[in-house]
């Protein structure tokens, strides 16, 4: 029996804030191996950002689970109905084709603090299939990217370490 991840006790997860999810498959399946499920879940989500108030700065899908960056860019947004919502869509759409449970129960969330810089998360999250050993450059990973950052400031971002996104003013900014 799998657990729900804990949610902050003291913080309401609506408002203008800056959150990494990372969103596991049903008994971590290697389900996100195929162009067509990846895309299909990617519709999905730009659908629920949409809907919900949300920028993915981010994604990145592992052949087990999905890590999202995403912004908060209203006072009204919610993550956890932002959440739901993701796993819900996708979760249908996966059951359609393919008649079993998508996700398991739960989601993980880090709340990115003023002193973490988005873009340096960003990079963070773009280049786990490199340290997965599934390709040896992020742009050669076919199911990562961003819906607001432009393939060329993808680039610049992989080329950029960590210490030249915090000098650039990068720290904090959501």
């Amino acid at each position: 029996m799998s657990r729900r991840p804990r949610r902050l006790r003291d913080f309401d997860y609506r408002g203008l804030h800056r959150y990494s999810l990372t969103i596991c498959t049903d008994r971590r399946s290697l389900v996100f191996v195929k162009p067509s499920i990846v895309n299909a879940a990617i519709d999905q989500i730009q659908q629920s950002a949409s809907a919900h108030a949300f920028a993915v700065i981010a994604y990145c899908f592992m052949p087990d689970h999905v890590h999202l960056l995403v912004l908060a860019t209203s006072e009204t947004s919610d993550l956890r109905a932002f959440a739901q919502s993701v796993k819900q869509r996708t979760a249908y759409h996966y059951k359609q084709s393919h008649a079993t449970t998508l996700w398991q129960k739960g989601y993980y969330e880090h709340v990115l603090r003023n002193d973490e810089a988005t873009l340096a998360t960003a990079k963070y999250i773009l280049e786990n299939p490199v340290r997965a050993g599934l390709v040896a450059k992020p742009r050669d990973y076919e199911f990562a990217g961003s819906f607001v950052l432009a393939a060329e400031q993808l680039d610049e971002l992989w080329q950029c370490d960590a210490e030249a996104l915090r000098d650039v003013g990068l720290v904090g900014t959501p």
